[in-house]
């Protein structure tokens, strides 16, 4: 049987022994071998344009797709701040301490870093699409249920239930970037993914307020409920699957199941196009989600360290989520209201991180490929072998860590000082654009190394950034009572600056640790090939970790 992925045909102007499959991430152009040479040279054989394009999507077309899935990754952080402004209303309506109702605050962390290990590694395997409806259908049974909760303990299973349908989401939105945009362009695409992880923090509390004010705390589960219906009917109709695995660069005709609204009223006519896929794709062989694949990553070393540092800095993000209600209504008098609208400045620095800091890391990626000769195409994906992408990226991301580190002690010790309101927001939004920026600098690192699963290294993301988390949103509370919020800041500010030696270290080392993973996948693939089939060696990384998921067909422009 021949799976979907074998059925494109290799373009024209590909050149020979290059690999084509459409389910393998074209990282290196048919003109340069950068991982052949550690010391590339200017290309001179052929013009950059011989490289086949990564997605068929035009640019309008990514930036819909990327934008429907920042609206689905809305989900996590609106669902677990929304329900901030009940928490006495549920302590007085089932008779409960508040510690207990606390509780539901920390196994819904729990189960938001543990869930998307599951999800991820079946998103890569299996496609977005599937997650995505699996993940919108126990969101929205577990905000019906919620909505009719009884008591403590169903309140408490079905809180868990619910993070662990919305958790996903956010590694979900990550693996769509990688799957449909390019190292050369994702900076400024991954950093509009991170706008919804602010923007929770900020509609959450004001919406929630408004609805247990006026409706009562049943209200903002019924809210949640049709929020997650309509966004799964938009789902279902019109959002393509953009798994390599499925679709390649998008120019396949997906099976039957896959296909939108859209997709499915064209189908015959694209029989005439295409080729006839219907009863044939994919074949992708069945294998239970494997969560291990992203503990696993937290042992390579260039992964380990990147996902630990980047667990470190975000701390402090929630550190301070955590932090402000208190301290603004201690401090300012502040309704829930504006607290959540306190977060608005944040936001606000976000969205100019998103731009101005993506535009920035996609001109850094540019100006290396002219520095070291190579063709630069963003309709290409270049590989990434022999090329620095963590000088590249951290270049970028360490100066914003060193401002996060200041702002972050700033933002505490005015606090302390009960400074004029206008400083708490000048600081919140230069925090947005610092440490939400690095965040994505490191998102975009996080996808360029981890080829052909990045939904699976996202989730390997979301759960050290849990964890720290989890620590965090812990011990702030104690340590501002027991030292006070400007020097409980300071140690955080600390820590930011502990994470500069693990960064610059791989910077510098970070390429040949990738090197040494690569030859060792390579072997591995070797491996599981025939004995009498001989491998090329220079095989990328990133194919090898795509072909060994399909044994039944192997390229033979690999070999």
């Amino acid at each position: 049987m021949t799976a979907p992925q074998d059925r494109e045909q290799t373009p024209p102007s590909a050149t020979p022994g290059f690999n084509a499959h459409p389910n393998v991430s074209p990282h290196r152009t048919p003109t340069t071998d950068v991982a052949s040479d550690p010391c590339p040279e200017p290309p001179s054989e052929q013009p950059q344009s011989t490289g086949p394009s990564y997605s068929v999507f035009e640019p309008w077309r990514k930036k819909s797709i990327v934008l429907a899935s920042a609206v689905f990754a809305l989900l996590s952080p609106v669902s677990a701040q929304i329900y901030l402004p009940a928490l006495n209303d549920l302590a007085e309506a089932f008779d409960v301490s508040d510690a207990k109702i606390n509780l539901t605050i920390t196994t819904y962390m729990i189960f938001q870093g543990l869930v998307p290990m599951f999800i991820g590694s079946f998103a890569d395997t299996f496609g977005r699409r599937p997650a995505y409806i699996i993940c919108f259908t126990i969101y929205i049974a577990a905000n019906i249920g919620l909505a009719l909760a009884p008591d403590y303990a169903s309140l408490l299973v079905l809180r868990c239930l619910q993070s662990a349908g919305s958790s996903s989401t956010v590694a979900l939105c990550i693996g769509v970037v990688a799957d449909i945009v390019t190292s050369a362009e994702r900076g400024q695409y991954v950093g509009f993914t991170s706008v919804p992880v602010v923007l929770g923090p900020s509609l959450g509390p004001v919406i929630g307020g408004l609805l247990v004010q006026y409706l009562g705390w049943r209200s903002i589960f019924w809210f949640l409920t049709i929020f997650g219906g309509v966004t799964m009917a938009l789902l279902v109709l019109f959002f393509p699957e953009t798994g390599r695995k499925i679709v390649g660069d998008g120019s396949i005709q997906p099976p039957p199941i896959y296909r939108t609204l859209p997709q499915g009223l064209a189908s015959r006519r694209a029989r005439n196009v295409l080729e006839k896929t219907d009863s044939r794709a994919p074949k992708t062989k069945f294998k239970l989600p494997n969560p291990f694949s992203s503990m696993i990553l937290l042992f390579e070393k260039s992964m380990g360290l990147l996902l630990t540092m980047g667990a470190v800095v975000f701390a402090g993000f929630y550190a301070i989520a955590t932090a402000m209600p208190t301290q603004l209504k201690k401090n300012y008098g502040l309704s829930d209201i504006q607290i959540g609208l306190m977060y608005l400045p944040m936001a606000g620095g976000s969205l100019g991180a998103a731009g101005f800091i993506g535009l920035t890391v996609n001109r850094n990626y540019a100006r290396h490929c002219r520095r070291l000769g190579l063709p630069l195409d963003k309709k290409v994906q270049q590989d990434m072998t022999n090329f620095p992408i963590e000088r590249v990226r951290l270049e970028v991301g360490m100066p914003l860590l060193l401002i996060s580190g200041i702002v972050v002690v700033a933002w505490g010790w005015a606090m302390k000082a009960q400074a004029h309101i206008a400083v708490i927001c000048v600081l919140l939004f230069l925090m947005g654009v610092s440490l939400v920026g690095f965040s994505n600098v490191m998102n975009t690192l996080v996808s360029d190394i981890s080829r052909g699963r990045a939904a699976t290294a996202t989730a390997a993301n979301n759960l050290t950034r849990c964890l720290l988390g989890a620590a965090a949103t812990a011990a702030i509370v104690p340590m501002i009572d027991g030292i006070g919020i400007g020097w409980a800041f300071t140690v955080f500010g600390a820590l930011y600056v502990a994470a500069f030696p693990g960064l610059f270290l791989l910077m510098k080392k970070g390429m040949s640790w990738r090197q040494a993973e690569h030859d060792r996948r390579n072997k591995k693939h070797e491996a599981r090939q025939h004995p009498e089939s001989p491998v090329d060696v220079t095989v990328d990384s990133d194919t090898a970790q795509d072909t060994r998921d399909k044994p039944e067909k192997r390229d033979t422009n690999t070999e």
